[in-house]
């Protein structure tokens, strides 16, 4: 009996970058959302990103290994592990993204293998920022994430609520099924 779910779409590849918030859970979901209608998963994580979730968590629900260090990649041997993956992204969505990540993007800085694949890849990119309200609305975030946009990257979010900080305000992630549904709009479904 084949336990897969059905395919419901081509299956694209798609890299999902976690990085160190507290919204770090949700990225289980949006894997899990992005699997049950077909598309591949690679997930890379920052370092921090594995304090709030594992990388076997998100290795089990995507169903290939996590990347997570540079200096570990199982890449062919010619080729580094995340110029491979870089090379048949179809998405790089990055839920959640740091202020420190956004920050890195704008800048060009490949000193992670999140930042490295970004800086790689020729597909496009969804943002879904999640920080602290202050943080997101400090001009040099927003001055970052107006680079980006510069660029063609798309964002979504965040959302306004109670922060895990205790304060309210915008800073949240989007829902794990709005980011999906942007995500499946921008490969073209």
């Amino acid at each position: 009996m084949n336990t897969e779910p059905e395919n419901l779409t081509k299956g694209k590849t798609v890299v999902l970058g976690v990085t160190g918030s507290i919204a770090a859970y949700k990225s289980a979901e949006i894997t899990s959302l992005l699997r049950k209608v077909g598309h591949e998963v690679f997930v890379v994580m920052t370092e921090s990103a594995t304090d709030f979730i594992t990388p076997l968590t998100l290795a089990t629900l995507s169903r290939h290994p996590v990347l997570s260090n540079l200096s570990e990649e199982n890449g062919e041997m010619w080729k580094p592990g995340h110029i491979e993956l870089a090379d048949r992204t179809e998405l790089l969505l990055i839920a959640p993204a740091t202020a420190n990540c956004i920050a890195k993007l704008a800048c060009g800085l490949a000193d992670d293998a999140l930042g490295a694949v970004a800086l790689a890849t020729l597909a496009p990119v969804l943002i879904a920022p999640a920080m602290n309200g202050k943080m997101w609305e400090h001009p040099a975030t927003q001055e970052n994430v107006e680079r980006l946009r510069a660029r063609g990257v798309e964002f979504i979010g965040p959302s306004s609520g109670m922060l895990a900080c205790g304060y309210e305000g915008a800073g949240r992630l989007a829902e794990p099924g709005d980011i999906v549904l942007h995500a499946l709009r921008m490969l073209g479904e």
